[in-house]
C-alpha cells in the first residue's frame, strides 16, 4: 500500500462543537476578521474535545460518556452531551517554518506537509484549509479552500531562508483568513505547525497568541523539525501551544537511530553518524519518521471524543480563564489530553 493510500484511510476528522465566532468586515473587499474577544453564542456551554491513549501511546476509542469526569474549577460537571462520531467536519491550518533553520531536511519537510494536506482535504467539501508560510514574516499564501491541489501549488513554491515568526503565523491563523459556515461548531479548527518551534521575528507574544487561540477554540499540533542529537530553544513553546489547546508534538527526526546499534562508536569526519547524511538509509529513515508523524497526527484529528457541560457557576467574567480537568477514572494508566481551560462568555 502507498503512503498515500495508507494516509488515506485515516483521514476522516471528528468535530468540536462550539460557540460559533464573531467575523467582522472593516469595509468591503476587506480581509475577514475572526472577532478574537467575544464568543457570538449567548449561552455559556463548554465544549471540550478530549484524546485518550493508553500507556503504550494506543488510540482508546471505544469509551462511554460513564467512563469520563469533567471538571470546571475542580468542580464535577454534568455531560450534557457526548460523542465519539467520525467523519465530522474539520478546517485546518497548514503552518509551515520557512527559516534557514529547516534548509539542510526543507525536501523532507515539503513531502511531509504535502502528506498531511493529501490526507486531511480529500476533496470533500466538509474538509477545508488553508497554508500560511513564516520565515521573518508570516503570510497567508492560500486561504481557505477544499482544494487541496491550491494549497499543494503554493507548497511546492515555498523555500527556506531568514527568522521564524511563528506566534504571527498564529495570530494570522486566528484573524486573517476566509470562515467556513458554522465554524467552530461544525466544523471543528486545527492548526498543524511543522517547525521547531523557535520564534525570533514575531511582533506578538507567545501570551497573546496562545490567549487567541485559546479563545477561538483552536487545537494545535506540532510536527518538529527539530534533529536528531540537537535541541531547540522554541521547543518548549511549542510544545506549551499544544499542550494548552489539547494538541501534542510529534518529533519525527528524534528516532532516527533508534533501531541502530553501536551507532555513537561509529566514528567518521562528520561526526558520529551511523546513517551518513545523503545515504539512502538516512533518507529513508527519515521518510519512515515523518510517515509515522503524519499518521499519528491524523489519527489524533480522527480519534476524539466531544462532550458538552453548562458550568454550574454563571457569575463569571470573559477575562477571566477557567481552568478545565477530564479524567477517565476507570483506566488509570490512560493519557488524557484536553484543553486546559477557556474563557466563558457572557452577554
Amino acid at each position: 500500500m502507498k503512503r498515500r493510500d495508507f494516509l488515506a484511510s485515516v483521514v476522516p476528522a471528528a468535530a468540536l462543537t462550539a460557540p460559533t465566532i464573531g467575523l467582522a468586515q472593516d469595509k468591503p473587499g476587506a480581509r475577514p476578521k475572526v472577532q478574537s474577544d467575544a464568543l457570538a453564542a449567548s449561552v455559556s456551554e463548554v465544549i471540550v474535545p478530549v484524546t485518550v491513549t493508553d500507556d503504550k501511546g494506543r488510540f482508546v476509542g471505544d469509551l462511554e460518556q460513564a467512563d469520563f469526569e469533567v471538571y470546571d474549577e475542580n468542580k464535577l460537571q454534568n455531560i450534557r452531551y457526548f460523542s465519539r462520531e467520525r467523519n465530522q467536519p474539520v478546517v485546518v491550518g497548514f503552518l509551515v517554518d520557512q527559516s534557514n533553520a529547516n534548509r539542510l531536511q526543507w525536501k523532507k519537510f515539503q513531502e511531509a506537509v504535502e502528506e498531511l494536506i493529501f490526507t486531511l482535504l480529500p476533496g470533500q467539501p466538509k474538509y477545508a484549509g488553508y497554508l500560511i508560510g513564516y520565515s521573518s514574516d508570516a503570510e497567508l499564501l492560500a486561504n481557505t479552500t477544499t482544494d487541496a491541489e491550491k494549497v499543494l501549488e503554493k507548497v511546492r513554491k515555498m523555500k527556506p531562508g531568514g527568522g521564524a515568526a511563528m506566534y504571527d503565523a498564529v495570530y494570522i491563523a486566528c484573524t486573517s483568513r476566509t470562515l467556513v459556515k458554522g465554524e467552530p461548531v461544525e466544523p471543528r479548527r486545527i492548526i498543524v505547525i511543522v517547525g521547531d518551534g523557535h520564534d525570533n521575528a514575531s511582533k506578538k507574544s507567545l501570551d497573546e497568541v496562545l490567549e487567541l487561540a485559546q479563545r477561538n477554540l483552536v487545537t494545535i499540533y506540532g510536527v518538529s523539525t527539530t534533529a536528531f542529537g540537537f535541541g531547540s530553544d522554541g521547543e518548549k513553546n511549542l510544545v506549551k501551544l499544544a499542550e494548552e489547546t489539547g494538541g501534542r508534538v510529534e518529533y519525527p527526526l528524534q528516532n532516527v537511530y533508534k533501531d541502530v546499534s553501536g551507532y555513537l562508536s561509529t566514528p567518521s569526519d562528520e561526526g558520529n553518524y551511523a546513517l551518513k547524511v545523503g545515504t539512502g538509509g538516512y533518507a529513508s529513515a527519515i521518510a519512515q519518521g515523518l510517515f509515522k508523524a503524519v499518521a499519528n497526527v491524523t489519527g489524533e484529528i480522527t480519534t476524539q471524543y466531544i462532550m458538552r457541560y453548562t458550568p454550574d457557576s454563571t457569575d463569571v467574567k470573559p477575562k477571566i480563564f477557567r481552568k478545565i480537568r477530564v479524567e477517565v477514572p476507570r483506566f488509570p494508566t490512560a493519557k488524557v489530553r484536553a484543553r486546559t481551560g477557556y474563557y466563558p462568555y457572557n452577554p
